[in-house]
């Protein structure tokens, strides 16, 4: 690799103007001199365009609307550096961001990708679902550093040659794409997830949207894991499937108090108890950060957070079941006969 090859910096968009200034002005703000910028508007209908050109960004139109995958292949073909780096349109990069990752490349070949990880404060929203959002997001991400097989695709830095040699994100894929690529990449490379590489995200400031978002991540999950046949590394362990499975099985196990007397309350407080100690090292660094009165906040939205993961989980399961078309979803992203390249040297 070059001593300072060019990165490629590609921001897939979809109306977020509301934070894209943030965004670009980040990029442009590098301590990394060698980059070209480069917008992806995913025929936004908002006035993001206009956000771009007002800094003097490059913009190209995906032309129709067809999800971050198609736009982040469209920005591939529109770019010549040595490094691809996405960023989405919703963060904004810490100034060192780039420099830190063409390094952690150049001194060592056998890492395909590189991903940050955002930071713990959010960059626009400051409410109560931004801010849990924001800590379990980070400390979820801080404990899984090093190896990871699927993308963190909001931040990361991707070898053109790797991405040649992977292919492109599949365009069928409006969610869960990021995880399919991870898959496909880490079969021949590693990716690493670091902490040296991060930046500000405009985490989901709604609990309807956050938890309709968390539904269908758990249960576009399934067809990938069983045609894979193996679980993501990193992000999703199985202490947490385990806490979101306990807090699940806590609802209907509050109707065994009316079946067996005080005595039923034991399995469903139970429950609760091997939920929160699922995840214990999260909870101890939310009372760090921010106390005991935020602590009892973010447990209850952690709460309705591990509910809406496992039914998603379930309906996914079920859909697995009696759809041919969901089980065949992920099959022309990636064959399954061999264990990823790196794992096996």
């Amino acid at each position: 690799m070059n001593e300072r090859p060019l990165v490629s910096i590609i921001v897939p968009n979809y109306n977020y103007a509301e934070s894209l200034d943030l965004c670009l002005r980040s990029i442009l703000d590098q301590t990394y001199p060698n980059i070209e910028l480069l917008m992806v508007d995913d025929c936004s209908t908002d006035q993001s365009v206009a956000v771009a050109a007002a800094l003097g960004v490059n913009v190209v139109s995906t032309g129709v609307n067809g999800g971050c995958g198609t736009a982040r292949n469209v920005g591939a073909a529109h770019t010549r550096g040595d490094l691809i780096c996405y960023v989405d349109s919703d963060l904004a990069l810490a100034p060192d961001a780039v420099a830190t990752a063409v390094r952690i490349l150049t001194e060592d070949p056998t890492i395909g990708a590189v991903c940050g990880i955002q930071d713990a404060e959010p960059l626009l929203h400051d409410t109560v679902v931004s801010r849990y959002r924001g800590l379990q997001y980070h400390y979820w991400s801080v404990s899984s550093e090093g190896d990871v097989s699927f993308l963190f695709p909001a931040m990361c830095v991707i070898r053109r040659s790797v991405y040649d040699e992977v292919g492109p994100f599949n365009p069928a894929l409006r969610q869960t794409e990021e995880v399919d690529y991870g898959y496909r990449l880490t079969r021949r490379h590693r990716m690493l997830l670091t902490s040296d590489v991060h930046g500000r995200h405009d985490h989901d400031h709604e609990l309807v949207g956050l938890l309709r978002k968390l539904f269908h991540r758990g249960r576009l999950r399934i067809p990938l894991y069983a045609r894979a046949r193996r679980f993501g590394k990193g992000f999703e362990t199985a202490s947490r499937a385990w806490g979101s499975l306990a807090a699940f099985a806590s609802l209907p196990a509050l109707a065994l108090p009316l079946v067996l007397g005080p005595w039923g309350a034991v399995v469903p407080a139970a429950l609760l108890v091997t939920s929160l100690a699922c995840d214990a090292g999260m909870y101890r660094f939310v009372l760090r950060r921010r106390g005991l009165p935020a602590l009892l906040g973010f447990a209850v939205l952690h709460f309705l957070v591990n509910v809406t993961i496992t039914a998603g989980v379930a309906s996914g399961a079920a859909q697995w079941l009696l759809s041919r078309p969901f089980r065949q979803l992920y099959d022309a992203s990636f064959p399954m006969d061999s264990t990823p390249r790196w794992e096996s040297a």
